[in-house]
């Protein structure tokens, strides 16, 4: 580990315990506009989890201790009834493709994330996963505490124990198995000042609304890694940090879809030590598709399964003439001022 990589991990490496929610209002109160705070939950299908994760942050979060300004569901066109459900919680839930409709919206949370800045107000913005369970209101109140109580900090990633859960069984550090596999190595290799984050691909993680309208969002599973490298190159590591907010439970996907990941993330990866000049490539170097193997149960051969590895990224928002315009309307918190479609229940 490199020395200044030892000396951050003592420094910008805290527990929610290290502030407590008193102080963390205190500092909300004193930052004023400065302190607003956006939740922003990416949902695809996820009826099942979404509802209570907006309940707690809405009870804790909101009533109990005003912390948060707003919680909004992103919906990126669930089948089941996320958008209903979420809604009868207490969000205000706005469709992906009612966003910055002029532009086709492509697969992926990465896109999802990037249009919610178009419809969220906060100073501060939060990600949240929408699959989580047994969800704790330190996800969202100790990523956030860095950034109210310190104007030096300028993104925080959440960090937790990951169990895999499969099977009635628990293997108490086996999740994270992309991140273990492909992401650290990668990171370690090329980017080593960012080797002492714990969970460089977790999706919750909070930043200052000004650092996220600089950065280009790429638009599927690339995005945590992509943000993390990207802050990085655009603030330097001392504006980053990392909070244990306990154990983590959530959907785990299949190797396949795991492989599918991998590959987009590699790919992330390569864009950036490109353009940056760390490693060359060229276009023939890189072949953008991933083929898998599935055995038929009835004839017992194998099937070839071939995807592509996206490499589609968002420019950053403050180049967007709908972000910059003195008209547009972002999220005001009780969704009646969005321009866009909202679902109540």
């Amino acid at each position: 580990m490199l020395p200044e990589v030892a000396d951050w991990l003592h420094r910008r490496s805290w527990t929610t315990a290290d502030r407590p929610p008193a102080d963390l209002l205190t500092a909300k109160r004193a930052a004023g506009p400065a302190g607003t705070v956006s939740v922003v939950l990416p949902a695809l299908d996820e009826e099942s989890t979404v509802g209570e994760i907006v309940r707690v942050i809405r009870r804790e979060l909101m009533e109990r201790l005003p912390l948060v300004d707003e919680i909004v569901v992103v919906d990126s066109g669930s089948a089941d009834r996320t958008a209903q459900t979420a809604a009868a919680a207490g969000a205000r839930v706005v469709h992906r493709d009612d966003v910055l409709p002029r532009l086709p919206a492509a697969p992926g949370k990465g896109e999802v994330l990037w249009r919610s800045l178009l419809v969220t107000s906060g100073e501060i913005v939060c990600f949240i996963d929408a699959d989580l369970r047994e969800f704790d209101p330190a996800f969202v109140s100790g990523i956030v505490g860095p950034l109210l109580t310190d104007p030096a900090i300028q993104l925080v990633k959440a960090m937790y124990d990951r169990p895999l859960e499969t099977a009635g069984a628990v293997v108490p550090a086996g999740g994270g198995r992309v991140t273990e596999l492909v992401a650290r190595p990668l990171l370690n290799l090329h980017w080593p000042q960012l080797a002492g984050f714990v969970q460089p691909l977790g999706g919750e993680y909070a930043a200052r609304r000004s650092l996220l309208e600089q950065l280009p969002f790429p638009t599927g599973y690339g995005v945590e890694l992509g943000l993390l490298v990207d802050a990085l190159d655009r603030v330097g590591l001392d504006a980053l940090a990392q909070v244990d907010v306990g154990v983590r439970h959530h959907r785990h996907q299949d190797g396949q879809a795991l492989g599918r990941m991998a590959a987009t993330i590699y790919r992330t990866a390569l864009d950036r030590l490109d353009r940056t000049h760390r490693l060359k490539t060229t276009p023939d170097l890189v072949h953008p598709l991933l083929t898998q193997f599935t055995r038929d149960p009835a004839t017992r051969e194998f099937t070839a399964h071939t995807h592509p590895v996206g490499a589609l990224e968002r420019p950053p928002m403050l180049t967007v003439p709908e972000y910059l315009s003195p008209l547009r309307s972002r999220g005001s918190g009780n969704g009646d001022a969005s321009p866009f479609r909202v679902i109540r229940p």
